[in-house]
């Protein structure tokens, strides 16, 4: 038996209706309307910086004028383009000639952490550069800069989300560095969660605890996959709450033996008991 479903997103006064019962979803903004001033702008093409654009199987979502937005405001529009956000091997210090114009910073921060939201391939790095809000330095806003100009070259990138009879399964990637931050000894901690094709869920996050075994890097790792499979999980329930089966069983990728080896066999070992 097909179930119906309509579903409904509310942000302060904004709505998105949705739904695969079409007659009921126009029957409802039709009531909707003769009670509450409201406005139907029709099919779902922006909300809150996202844009969205049928595609033949699917949507596309893409943040084109939010980013382009940015450019204005930080004046960069001319800029020149970079082929990576951050360099790999550069470590950020707290120390440095303190930036002059710190709410300019906070701000570029701020719409680039909102960026992330379509933007995988800026997740890491605008984590890192977010932990010097407190006190932005001249060669932090050199990365936001770099950040910016990469996002530049290639700023009509999005998530594209495809149709399927079935979701698929839910598959989580997860890695993790070992004490990335000079400052605090801590590492950083990094997943992305696909719903079949499609991704859900993203993070990349520095570690609220210093990891005091650097064996093969596994205590970061494994802290990392603690945090995913919480995550799994509430993404389970959720998409229980959606009347979506799973056909399959939650799959957890890393790629870290150490850290698989003690998530088979988490008896208290002698260097990880702490853990």
């Amino acid at each position: 038996m097909r179930l119906d479903t309509i579903y409904l997103l509310f942000y302060v006064d904004d709505i998105i209706i949705t739904g695969n019962y079409l007659a009921f979803i126009t029957k409802f903004t039709v009531e909707f309307n003769s009670e509450f001033a409201s406005k139907d702008l029709g099919p779902f093409s922006y909300f809150f910086g996202l844009e969205a654009l049928p595609t033949t199987n699917g949507l596309f979502i893409s943040q084109l004028k939010y980013t382009l937005d940015i450019f204005i405001q930080a004046l960069l529009l001319d800029s020149k383009l970079v082929p990576t956000p951050i360099v790999i091997s550069q470590h950020l210090f707290v120390d440095g000639s303190l930036f002059s114009n710190p709410t300019l910073y906070r701000s570029l921060i701020g719409v680039l952490q909102y960026l992330t939201i379509t933007r995988l391939d800026i997740a890491h790095a605008v984590n890192s550069i977010s932990q010097f809000l407190h006190a932005p330095t001249d060669d932090k806003f050199i990365v936001v800069k770099s950040i910016l100009c990469y996002v530049k070259g290639i700023i009509h990138f999005g998530l594209t989300f495809r149709l399927s009879v079935t979701p698929g399964a839910l598959v989580a990637y997860s890695n993790a560095d070992w004490i990335s931050c000079p400052d605090t000894r801590r590492s950083t901690s990094g997943y992305s969660i696909y719903l079949g094709d499609n991704l859900i869920s993203l993070s990349a996050k520095k570690q609220p605890t210093t990891s005091c075994s650097n064996c093969a890097n596994c205590e970061s790792e494994y802290r990392t996959l603690v945090h995913i499979v919480t995550e799994l999980i509430w993404l389970t329930h959720l998409v229980c709450d959606l009347y979506l089966l799973i056909p399959q069983p939650l799959v957890l990728l890393c790629d870290n033996k150490s850290a698989i080896f003690l998530n088979s066999n988490p008896i208290s070992h002698k260097r990880a008991k702490h853990v």
